[in-house]
């Protein structure tokens, strides 16, 4: 008899440094990425497949990432990041609190 721990996944949503448009993918794993602090990586996508009724948008979705091994974000463009399941929570081996934005030398009203 396997023991299976209950396992989350994760919803996140970004926007979409192609297009600028908010995205929601939906994966198993989101860790550090190899990139550096101010990159987050997912990996281990999860396309519903819901039988009957086709959504265009997850079709397209799921073409786009067919080949892609590895997403790494930028935290800058990362919205949100829901857990969904009953397992272990989200950890980070590296801490991400140190992160500081810079100020641009933009002027704003």
């Amino acid at each position: 008899m396997e023991n299976k721990t209950p396992k989350n996944s994760y919803i996140v949503t970004y926007r979409d440094p192609l297009d600028s448009k908010v995205t929601e993918l939906k994966a198993n794993r989101v860790e550090d990425s190899s990139l550096g602090l101010t990159f987050v990586a997912v990996s281990d996508f999860v396309f519903e497949e819901s039988g009957l009724v086709v959504d265009p948008a997850a079709e397209d979705l799921k073409r786009r990432f067919e080949g892609v091994k590895t997403l790494h974000l930028s935290l800058y463009s990362i919205l949100s990041v829901q857990e969904v399941g009953a397992g272990r929570g989200l950890r980070f081996k590296r801490s991400k609190s140190n992160l500081v934005l810079m100020p641009t030398s933009e002027k704003r009203p």
